[in-house]
């Protein structure tokens, strides 16, 4: 088959190649410790988008560093009484939480349903900053000439974490059947929240981006989403003194470092073709999972609509 990366069994096999800084799990721990003590100050608002079987409401929460958060939350109206399945969706680059009206096949199963505004993108979520070094270009590299406790993306999977023990906290949600999932960035995510969630019973992944960082630099495919890396190297470190010391931080928010964590039952979609999230970038974070696990591949796609994909990942989630 034709191919950009590494051949499929390869591919099956690969490690990644990212360093990975030796205190990572004490910087994970000592980030989820400030969920323990953070004022969530949750806020319900009833949203302007009514239809007759479902209550819609724009969720607010603070989040890590004082940021307010904000998600999209749905409930069915027939399933309030009992306790019920949720789904929390996370978007990709750039984006926002999307319309309602898509979110409406998870209140036909019965299921509620939350969207996340990645903060500081392209919802409402707010982003307060307050780092040292560039802001411009990109959110990998927000906070890089920083504290790495103050790496943005640091905050923005500590953002998840929170949805996710929120929604865990409904009282018409079964703690015990909640689920994750989306695209791109938002792949990145299902995986960052099922890590520090193990609590998540269900992460469906497709084409997730933010791993592996120093593969794509090597493949030049530092470009479209990743293009930040670029950006960074030719305006502060134009002769690469500073290389490893750059991939180790990102290291730091490195998936592939964090899905050994997960507990939950993945389904990963992968395209062959994707020269946005190589192929190889994926494999890396998909072949340190532990938990139960699949990944369906189609050889032919790359990072667009992968035909059928939504329908896998909502059959997939009905069994929870």
């Amino acid at each position: 088959m034709p191919q950009i990366d590494m051949p499929l069994d390869e591919l099956k096999r690969y490690e990644g190649i990212n360093p990975k800084p030796d205190d990572f799990d004490e910087y994970w721990d000592r980030a989820l410790s400030e969920l323990e003590t953070a004022s969530l100050d949750i806020e319900l608002r009833p949203a302007s988008f009514n239809v007759s079987f479902a209550e819609c409401f724009d969720l607010y929460f603070t989040g890590v560093g004082g940021s307010r958060i904000h998600a999209k939350y749905i409930r069915p109206k027939t399933a309030v009484s009992t306790k019920h399945p949720a789904v929390i969706e996370f978007h990709g680059y750039s984006g926002n939480a999307g319309d309602w009206a898509d979110k409406l096949k998870w209140t036909a199963a019965g299921y509620s349903s939350l969207a996340m505004d990645v903060r500081g993108q392209g919802g409402t979520s707010q982003d307060l900053g307050g780092i040292t070094g560039t802001t411009l270009r990109g959110h990998i590299i927000r906070g890089i000439e920083d504290n790495p406790d103050n790496l943005l993306f640091k905050n923005i999977f500590l953002d998840t974490a929170q949805l996710a023990r929120i929604t865990m906290q409904l009282p018409e949600v079964d703690p015990k059947r909640v689920g994750v999932y989306g695209g791109s960035q938002g792949g990145a995510l299902t995986l960052a929240c099922a890590s520090l969630v193990p609590e998540i019973q269900k992460a469906a992944p497709l084409y997730p981006f933010l791993s592996d960082y120093k593969r794509v630099w090597e493949m030049d495919l530092a470009k479209d989403a990743y293009d930040e890396i670029n950006f960074y190297f030719r305006r502060f470190d134009p002769m690469h003194l500073r290389e490893k010391e750059l991939f180790t931080t990102l290291g730091y928010i490195d998936i592939q470092n964090l899905t050994p964590r997960i507990q939950a039952e993945v389904l990963q979609i992968t395209g062959l073709m994707d020269t946005i999230c190589p192929p190889s970038t994926q494999f890396a974070a998909y072949n340190k999972i532990r938990s139960k696990k699949n990944m369906l591949i189609y050889p032919d796609f790359g990072h667009e609509n992968i035909q059928g994909s939504s329908d896998k990942i909502y059959e997939f989630m009905m069994s929870l």
